[in-house]
């Protein structure tokens, strides 16, 4: 009786049971979670309006994936025990993105007499008009200054011509000298600034390269311009001479123990510098290693007004932007800034008018270019902290402990201060939200070098809220305090705007932190271990 009973009950669950089951599976879907953003756009009258635009917001999960997406480190042990560490991360807020990076070590040929060491490199660019200018420095302008180095080191033609780029450079730069031109500071500087300015003097001046010889002197005279439109390089040369980029190198010289940092335009290089102090508890010195080359930099301002006649000293800079326009003073390409007006002129109907395109006109108060350069400035510390002091022997009280390299969408968003502190954190092992008042207690901050501030700092956020230490790699921990932090509200909001439309919240950011560990401790503490619990912590 019982069996007979159950069949009619459960044919009623299967029936009732399987449209609950579609209804909630296909109409009680969770919503899409959306915000709404203030969007410029042109009305049917042809006037500016302001309208609200409706975005998708992303998951917490989806944000994550996005910001680690482009994340890398690097770890490697070099000579004396010390192991150089490098994370770098980037989010673009461009599509495609404007920023670049790059890194590279050259290695010193083992035959050398000098002491160990290596040259380390690392760049960021910060392109803009386009990601032109920064993809080209991505490739070639850490080899451009390494061979300019080894040029002035030695002559270059004593390497084997059939030799790739970096065995050259390695054969170059580690060649024995009674004198080594790279143990002096100035001289160091020097190529540098060389290999920085004749990089955009190539750049610039390829599209022009190309025109002299495709046209005779006599044609020019006459104005007979000649169609240079289907020229292999045409696109590439003009791409990259109109594009712009800023750019950002540190060589690490580890065998004279020299740091270098040059800067053309605006992104930033921040070390910090750990000091021990009387109650244990150390504190961090912020050194800033660039100035902002700016408009707003009183320096970049009085530099480009003496470079120009009187009678344009008030409009060289208008806004804080050169000439009303381009916000960093000193960058590559960007050569609307540098060309003559005539010579815009004639290559915009040799290149572009020809394919039924024009060019960017110059701006309106181009007068005597070039109002823009890339020559860089170059700053210069020691490395003292280097050869690591032999077991036994009492470490340094201070030293410089990690670098950090930024496009200006760092900056933009966070201080020098923050930056310092947020690493130091890092490093330390913080993990967790912290309340941002509280991590001046936890991670001490001291000023040492400010730097000159070169950029609007009205719209960066209130010093409420928290920071996330939640990410494995620096350079993404970096991204997501600049963005939000423990505010995960605003931090997903920012992430969520697409392309074109974030640009108005965020810019391109590209960040690399370079810092360094004493490898042997790591060493003696795998040798302390016996054998079988070695074992098990490897597999934990």
């Amino acid at each position: 009786m019982l069996k007979r009973a159950w069949k009619p009950v459960l044919g009623t669950t299967v029936l009732v049971g399987a449209p609950t089951y579609v209804y909630y599976r296909y109409y009680m879907k969770p919503t899409p979670e959306t915000f709404t953003i203030p969007v410029k756009t042109t009305g049917p009258d042809g006037k500016r309006q302001l309208v609200t635009q409706t975005i998708p917001l992303l998951t917490k999960d989806e944000v994550d994936a996005r910001i680690r997406e482009h994340a890398t480190s690097h770890s490697v042990m070099r000579h004396g025990g010390i192991v150089w560490k490098s994370a770098t991360a980037q989010l673009a807020s461009n599509s495609p993105i404007e920023d670049a990076q790059a890194s590279l070590l050259i290695e010193r040929d083992a035959s050398d007499t000098a002491p160990p060491g290596d040259y380390l490199f690392f760049a960021v660019m910060d392109g803009h008009s386009g990601p032109h200018t920064s993809r080209v420095l991505s490739d070639v302008l850490i080899p451009t200054v390494a061979m300019e180095l080894a040029s002035r080191i030695k002559d270059p033609s004593a390497a084997s011509s059939e030799a790739g780029l970096l065995a050259k450079l390695k054969a170059l730069l580690w060649r024995s000298s009674s004198a080594p031109y790279d143990s002096n500071p100035a001289n160091v500087a020097r190529a540098i600034e060389a290999a920085f300015t004749r990089l955009d003097a190539q750049i610039v001046n390829t599209p022009l390269d190309i025109l002299y010889q495709s046209v005779k002197p006599e044609d020019l005279k006459k104005k007979l311009i000649p169609d240079l439109s289907q020229h292999p390089l045409a696109a590439s040369s003009m791409q990259t001479a109109m594009s712009g980029s800023c750019a950002l190198l540190a060589m690490l010289d580890t065998s004279n123990r020299n740091m270098y940092v040059a800067v053309t335009g605006d992104s930033r290089a921040v070390a910090g510098v750990y000091e021990e102090t009387e109650d244990g508890r150390g504190v961090w010195r912020v050194e800033a290693l660039t100035e902002d080359q700016t408009g707003r930099n009183p320096n970049e301002l009085k530099r480009i007004q003496s470079e120009h006649p009187a009678d344009e000293a008030q409009n060289v800079v208008r806004n804080g932007r050169i000439l009303g326009g381009l916000e960093p003073s000193r960058a590559f390409g960007d050569a609307r800034y540098k060309w003559p007006r005539e010579v815009q002129e004639v290559l915009n109907k040799a290149f572009m008018e020809p394919k039924g395109e024009a060019m960017r006109p110059p701006p309106p108060t181009l007068k005597t270019p070039p109002y823009v350069i890339a020559t860089p400035v170059v700053t210069h510390r020691p490395l003292s902290f280097l050869p690591l002091p032999d077991t036994g022997v009492p470490k340094p009280k201070s030293a410089l402990r990690f670098l950090v390299l930024a496009t200006d969408g760092l900056w933009d968003e966070l201080s020098n201060e923050e930056v310092v502190a947020l690493v130091g954190g890092y490093l330390s092992g913080l993990r967790g939200t912290i309340p941002k008042a509280e991590l001046p207690q936890l991670v001490r901050t001291s000023v040492g070098s400010a730097g000159v501030e070169g950029k609007n700092k009205d719209h960066r956020r209130q010093q409420q809220g928290a920071w996330a230490f939640e990410d494995d790699n620096v350079g993404t921990h970096l991204i997501r305090n600049a963005l939000g932090g423990g505010d995960v509200a605003h931090l997903r909001q920012l992430v969520s705007i697409p392309a074109p439309l974030s640009r108005r919240f965020r810019d391109d950011i590209t960040v690399t932190v370079v810092w360094w560990e004493d490898g042997r401790e790591a060493q003696a503490e795998r040798v302390s271990i016996p054998q079988g619990q070695e074992q098990a912590k490897a597999k934990l």
